[in-house]
């Protein structure tokens, strides 16, 4: 028998595959009343996150209409070079690290470019253009299909380029931080990906400025308990200090 949050959990899942659900349709797949199921729907959608419609809801996702990387790099430099400086000491000679796409994990590269003994596998083409003259990094692409909004390289390819790997540690981007739903992407094609690079590290570290923290977009890459730390800045919450806590993951916080 399922908790409320494991119910509430699914429910959500569903609602972010499908973009809508129906109160007949969920009654059966989760073994509850309408009753109940209209009570979940209620308070996911005190939360901003759905839209009640007759017989049901629609996803009402609460992160921002996806941006080209371009206009990413933009937002958020300052702290986003932060993020990069401290996710590098993170780094140590001898290891072996994934590098997921974006703009804050590119920060990171650009930190990684004096390292000795390091072996860097990427998705993130401006990561791979970062590290190409790196002379102490060996640096790996994944391949695959490139995505340019991103600039980022996904698909059956770059996921089949991870089977043979054991990573110490990933640097992880995100489009969505989200206590309840985790981490969220605007490609499906880009969080399958993120989740296989997961299963093959040890470590999984997320780097995100506190702008990202609430937002919820359509694809769910992981839950926050498959993520062991997080580096941010100073803008984030008392709340999600707490859910952190809570969750056991480490927090660092740059200046």
């Amino acid at each position: 028998m399922r908790n409320t949050n494991q119910r509430r959990e699914q429910l959500l899942k569903l609602l972010m595959e499908q973009g809508s659900v129906q109160v007949s349709d969920l009654v059966p797949l989760l073994g509850v009343s309408a009753v109940t199921i209209r009570h979940d729907l209620d308070h996911f959608e005190q939360q901003g996150l759905l839209t009640r419609n007759y017989g049901g809801a629609f996803f009402n996702p609460r992160g921002t209409p996806e941006q080209d990387i371009r206009e990413k790099d933009h937002l958020n430099p300052t702290l986003k070079e932060r993020i990069g400086v401290r996710a590098a000491e993170m780094v140590s000679a001898g290891e072996n690290i994934l590098i997921d796409s974006g703009t804050t994990t590119h920060k990171l590269a650009r930190y990684l470019r004096t390292a000795q003994d390091l072996t860097v596998m990427s998705n993130g083409l401006n990561i791979v253009e970062e590290l190409a003259q790196a002379e102490g990094v060996q640096v790996m692409s994944t391949g695959g299909v490139l995505r340019r909004a991103s600039q980022s390289f996904q698909g059956v390819q770059a996921e089949a380029s991870l089977a043979t790997y054991n990573f110490d540690k990933l640097f992880l981007g995100v489009d969505g931080f989200d206590l309840h739903f985790g981490i969220t992407t605007h490609s499906e094609r880009e969080a399958s990906l993120n989740r296989k690079m997961v299963e093959r590290s040890r470590r999984t570290i997320v780097l995100t400025d506190s702008s990202k923290f609430g937002r919820v977009s359509l694809h769910r890459i992981i839950g926050l308990e498959r993520v062991q730390t997080l580096i941010t800045d100073a803008g984030i919450s008392a709340e999600y200090r707490d859910g952190l806590q809570r969750l056991g993951i480490e927090l660092i916080v740059v200046d």
